[in-house]
């Protein structure tokens, strides 16, 4: 029997559109399958097609989830489909075919014995840690302009998920965070809401300079950063526990001449 394969767009919308044409093509569930961008090896007796994202069809799906399964399983799925995980397209649409299966819909994400609801728990659970962390470890440093600036370079699409934390205690601020890894930025401009916006494929930011009050209390906080531990007590195996490597390079105090990472 034919596999169906809908090959959709590594974004929200476009794996939301992918679930809303795998039901319009009713089809048995366990013969169709999402995948997120194109496959590098095509299956024998398989059929592809591409969904192009569809704002009202991705619209009616997240309605639909929500309505459905709760607030709390639709925040689950969001997170789920920032992980740059290949299998996430498929394991949310499986996910959301066993909650239309279950009396008690709004007890998705508990029903971990699915083991597509398993996958979608744990990748929602690893973009949520790592925004924790990014709230945590993410640094501002002024420009001359007067924006405030933060690169990040997070294994998951978190950005849309740690705005809102610095926008609700930074209003009156003009801050920019940049995803350098998927060349995304964040912007907020002073008492306004905040936006997404991108780089063009190879662009870069024009070049910047930090203000002098920056490099002075950079310079301050680096000092205190060196001098408040106790050399005795030092555990650099205890410390990349609590601070992985992979974030030092976008925190101050871990970017002056002579620190270690």
């Amino acid at each position: 029997m034919e596999e169906y394969y809908l090959i959709c767009e590594d974004s929200l919308e476009g794996i939301f559109t992918g679930i809303y044409n795998a039901y319009l093509m009713k089809k048995p569930h366990d013969r169709l399958h999402i995948c997120v961008g194109a496959e590098d090896n095509y299956r024998l007796f398989a059929v592809y097609q591409e969904c192009a994202p569809d704002e009202k069809k991705a619209a009616s799906v997240a309605r639909t989830v929500l309505r459905e399964f709760g607030e709390e399983a639709y925040l689950s799925v969001c997170r789920a489909l920032a992980s740059p995980e290949a299998d996430k397209g498929e394991a949310v649409y499986k996910a959301v075919v066993t909650g239309f299966s279950m009396r008690r819909r709004r007890e998705l994400m508990g029903n971990l014995a699915d083991p597509y609801v398993r996958r979608v728990f744990e990748l929602a659970r690893f973009t949520a840690n790592e925004a924790h962390f990014h709230v945590e470890f993410l640094r501002f440093r002024e420009l001359q302009s007067g924006i405030l600036y933060a690169p990040i370079g997070p294994k998951n699409n978190i950005i849309t998920f740690i705005t809102p934390h610095f926008a609700d205690r930074m209003p009156l601020e003009n801050f920019v965070i940049h995803d350098d890894t998927r060349n995304i930025l964040a912007v907020h401009p002073k008492g306004r809401d905040w936006f997404l916006t991108s780089l063009q494929e190879g662009g870069e930011l024009p070049e910047y300079r930090l203000s002098q009050g920056e490099e002075e209390y950079s310079e301050l906080f680096c000092h205190f950063f060196h001098t408040i531990a106790i050399k005795e007590r030092n555990s650099y195996v205890r410390q990349r526990g609590m601070l992985p490597l992979r974030y030092r390079k976008y925190m101050t105090e871990f970017n002056k001449q002579g620190l270690e990472t």
